[in-house]
């Protein structure tokens, strides 16, 4: 785990370092926009098609699902309740719970898990993510950014699934798998192609959006919240749900660490987009990022 770690710790570090040094003065966000679109439309949606079409889809998918959503909704409702003893502002009161609820499963937990697990692992940070996680971003998470934030009210939130591409993917790849067509080789060799991209520009894609500028002592009072839910609290209850479940020792590694991951990057599209608290969203992205690289492999050693 800990050689796991420190290879993911240095794709991360050298988008860290391209934010800093900007070769061929090409802006991080705007090369980050440029490599999530090529993942989020492309190779993730192909990895998503190949694994899920394959994969032994049952009863343990549906445990998976429900611990995601169980995780998710228990952190919604904690940090919910943190929040309401507090005086904070609602645009700092929104960032802070989708930065507390919301785990980074794909960016970060699918080369975690991919790494220690391997295909197993990619099986269940895909479905823990799409079938869980992303679907209640997409909805109670767009519900949350409205209440607390700015309510544009321009889109049903329901719209904003279908407009996900590795959403499609799941949905075909399931269907192929439930009626039982097979993969073509050519087909498997190709998608595997686009596929193997995927973790790479994934951890450089998050260094790339790590921003220690954005984070000062001040903030830890808020910030609490989200790294002990995140780090702590969320994966503490997810192991014991999955040990009641009665989950094989590969699948209840992976919802625990899948559940121990640190705050999900795509929530400061949420932030921007409603106004909340964009500077608390990164800082919580960044200082729960750091944190994870030694956290991840306390849970590890203690779950295995």
């Amino acid at each position: 785990m800990h050689s796991v770690i420190l290879q993911m710790a240095a794709l991360i570090l050298c988008g860290v370092g391209w934010r800093i040094a900007k070769p061929g003065e090409l802006d991080a966000d705007i090369t980050r926009k440029v490599l999530t679109s090529v993942v989020y439309y492309l190779l993730l949606p192909a990895l998503v098609l190949k694994v899920l079409w394959v994969a032994p889809l049952g009863m343990t998918s549906l445990m998976i699902s429900a611990l995601a959503a169980t995780g998710v909704l228990s952190a919604i409702a904690l940090s919910s309740l943190a929040c309401s003893s507090c005086r904070h502002s609602k645009a700092v009161t929104g960032a802070v719970i989708l930065a507390a609820s919301f785990p980074n499963a794909t960016y970060m937990g699918l080369p975690v898990l991919e790494n220690i697990l391997g295909e197993t692992g990619s099986n269940i940070a895909i479905q823990y993510d799409l079938f869980a996680c992303t679907p209640l971003l997409l909805t109670v998470g767009i519900l949350l950014s409205r209440h607390y934030g700015r309510d544009t009210g321009n889109t049903h939130v329901l719209m904003s699934l279908v407009k996900v591409p590795p959403l499609w993917a799941a949905v075909a790849a399931v269907l192929l798998n439930s009626t039982g067509i097979p993969m073509s080789p050519w087909l498997d060799r190709w998608l595997g192609m686009l596929a193997s991209g995927v973790v790479p520009l994934m951890l450089f894609s998050l260094g790339l959006s790590l921003r220690w500028d954005t984070w000062h002592p001040g903030q830890l009072p808020a910030l609490l919240p989200v790294l002990v839910l995140q780090l702590v609290l969320t994966p503490l209850l997810i192991w014991g749900l999955a040990s009641w479940f009665g989950l094989d020792q590969e699948t209840l590694t992976g919802v625990v660490l899948e559940a121990a991951m640190p705050s999900m990057v795509l929530g400061i599209v949420l932030c921007d987009q409603y106004e909340l608290d964009t500077g608390l969203y990164a800082a919580a992205v960044t200082l729960s990022t750091a944190l994870s690289l030694f956290t991840l492999p306390f849970w590890f050693s203690l779950i295995t």
